[in-house]
């Protein structure tokens, strides 16, 4: 993964790193997800933010899989989910687009924001 907050990720959180080959099956066996796109942590700084506040969003809300895109597969399904600021949280009800967060937030901001994306009705995405 290349950072030590992304590896934490996958070592201690056990968080798979998904490819758009990957992601339709992981997605089949967790109804709600979400994918962490991380983009470049040395570009962008807020990344490392965003990979240690993560694994507290599991823990506010345990319904939610989450998973990190690999970074090869980033930009294929960055345009698949139709976001333009990384680094990026994206949200699926089985396999669904519902909404996406980017950057990092305000603790607030994300126990506002994602009951209202989790509860929203899936939006087309491009295909």
């Amino acid at each position: 993964m290349s950072h030590p907050l992304l590896d934490r990720l996958h070592n201690e959180f056990n968080y798979p790193l998904l490819t758009t080959d990957s992601l339709d099956e992981f997605t089949r066996q967790n109804t709600l997800t979400v994918l962490f796109f991380t983009g470049d942590p040395i570009r962008q700084k807020e990344t490392a933010d965003v990979a240690v506040v993560l694994p507290e969003i599991i823990g506010q809300f345990p319904q939610l899989s989450a998973a990190v895109i690999d970074r090869g597969s980033e930009l294929e399904l960055q345009k698949k989910y139709n976001f333009l600021v990384w680094p990026a949280l994206v949200f699926l009800r089985e396999g669904e687009f519902l909404g996406s967060i980017t950057k990092i937030r305000d603790w607030s901001e994300y126990l506002d924001e994602i009951p209202k994306i989790l509860s929203r009705t899936p939006q087309p995405i491009a295909s």
